[in-house]
């Protein structure tokens, strides 16, 4: 597939629940440079202060690691695992990693290629011959989100079932049958729905349950015994409790059946884990040669530096090449980033959703490249008349697939990304505002009469820029 030719459509993946910016990210292959042990304690303690920043904001609980080959630099946790018992966070503790599930689903559907079992390049009708378009969709396009598969997030009927337990085939039947978004291969839109075929094509071939599969060829072998398919109804010690924060106070997450992600983002892990999963990548001869290149080579370009691969996606980063992915799902929010060249592995998973994940990540490995980075802002709020807010009212484009909606009622100003949450924006002065429910800024940019013509959003070191629709 030539991706220059590929049709770039963005949205936010289930995974990701940052107000506006996708997190998605690069490659490169090399070995491990090691650390000098006077840096070590250094790093540690400038990692510390910068995580300590961001629990300072209320927008960021969680367990982090930080390490380079064999060395690691930093691991915590900040924050609680579980507010009403009183029970702090800890490297141990257990979290949901939504969409970070999807490069383990791509990891066993590689696998079965290299026993032979299929072919990426097979249509998904081989596997499963009743599947509706199977004809017209191969595997490779339901891993790098090329089907045209619609996304079942999206979907009422899908989200009617969020709540109960739901086999596979019941909640395929809710999006199968759709028409496609685009011919396959010739535009890339995120869609969790594809993750959730894969699944029925790896039960179909292999006669195991998901979770049985994965224990069995990935997480018992390499140790991984906090890691598996998350079940409410099971005891998991050190598990972690979600939370939503609306800028003055927590919430505990709404329920989600597990059921429901599957293979797109039905796994907890821990921090540690993750990291075992990581050294495997390099020594654990996990993938043949050629799955292991297809794995993390982008074949589809995604926007400028940006690049997805099979469950990964890649992003150049100022001098760095890096390979990442985020993770988000109901309470919980999840960012990864490996770079092959230094062996630099980074895992940051939370315990509330629509957080900063990203930007947290991205300045720990800021940190270790020795690179600029910024903490948190600070704001303070001012009044200003409440009349103002009403010229800000209304909706912006920042894309064809994503306009902002703000509205004002009682003197508060809301903004609303597309389907996400809506969140308050709170004034710095009578142009700028803030968000308290995650680090984010918005400046409206005023016409001579006072009245907005557009907006700039920056968020998590990205900028946006969005006119104000009539």
């Amino acid at each position: 597939m030539n991706s220059d030719n590929i049709v770039r459509t963005t949205r936010l993946p289930l995974g990701s629940r940052l107000p506006m910016i996708l997190a998605l990210a690069g490659l490169l292959v090399g070995c491990a440079t090691a650390t000098p042990a006077e840096d070590r304690p250094v790093i540690h303690k400038e990692m510390d202060a910068f995580l300590q920043a961001h629990l300072a904001t209320g927008r960021f609980m969680g367990a982090v690691l930080v390490a380079r080959g064999d060395e690691v630099l930093h691991r915590a946790g900040y924050g609680m695992a579980n507010l009403e018992l009183d029970v702090p966070m800890t490297p141990e503790s257990v979290l949901r990693i939504g969409s970070v599930t999807k490069q383990f689903t791509a990891a066993a559907i590689l696998q079965l290629q290299d026993q032979g079992l299929l072919d990426v390049h097979d249509p998904v009708s081989r596997h499963l011959p009743d599947y509706p378009h199977g004809d017209e969709i191969t595997i490779h396009q339901l891993l790098n989100h090329t089907s045209g598969t619609h996304d079942f997030e999206n979907i009422p009927e899908s989200q009617a079932l969020f709540r109960q337990p739901t086999d596979l085939d019941t909640l395929i039947a809710t999006f199968s049958d759709l028409p496609l978004d685009f011919p396959p291969g010739s535009q890339y839109s995120y869609s969790s729905s594809g993750y959730v075929v894969l699944t029925a094509i790896l039960e179909q071939l292999t006669g195991q349950r998901y979770d049985d599969y994965m224990a069995e060829h990935f997480f018992v072998p390499l140790g991984m015994t906090s890691t598996g398919y998350d079940d409410p109804l099971a005891v998991v010690p050190h598990r972690a409790a979600g939370y939503t924060f609306d800028g003055t106070a927590y919430h505990n997450a709404e329920y989600l059946d597990m059921s429901i992600p599957s293979g797109a983002g039905a796994l907890i892990s821990t921090v540690l884990d993750l990291y075992r999963w990581d050294r495997a990548l390099y020594t654990g001869g996990l993938l043949s040669a050629e799955s292991e290149r297809a794995y993390f080579t982008p074949s589809v370009s995604v926007g400028a530096g940006y690049g997805y691969a099979y469950g990964w996606g890649t992003h150049d980063i100022g001098q760095h090449r890096l390979i990442v992915h985020s993770g988000g799902i109901h309470g919980f929010s999840a960012y990864v980033i490996r770079d092959p060249s230094e062996q630099l592995y980074i895992a940051v998973l939370t315990n509330m959703q629509s957080i900063p994940v990203q930007a947290i990540a991205e300045g720990l490995a800021a940190i270790a490249f020795g690179d600029p980075y910024e903490l948190p802002a600070e704001h303070t709020a001012v009044e200003i008349d409440p009349t103002i807010l009403e010229r800000y009212v209304g909706e912006y484009r920042v894309s064809a697939d994503l306009v902002i909606h703000m509205t004002a009622e009682a003197g508060h100003l809301y903004a609303q990304a597309g389907e996400q949450p809506q969140f308050e924006l709170f004034p710095e002065s009578e142009t700028a505002f803030f968000a308290t429910a995650a680090d984010l800024q918005v400046l409206f940019q005023v016409g001579p009469d006072g009245l907005a013509t557009g907006l700039i959003v920056y968020e998590g070191g990205n900028e946006l820029t969005a006119e104000k629709l009539p």
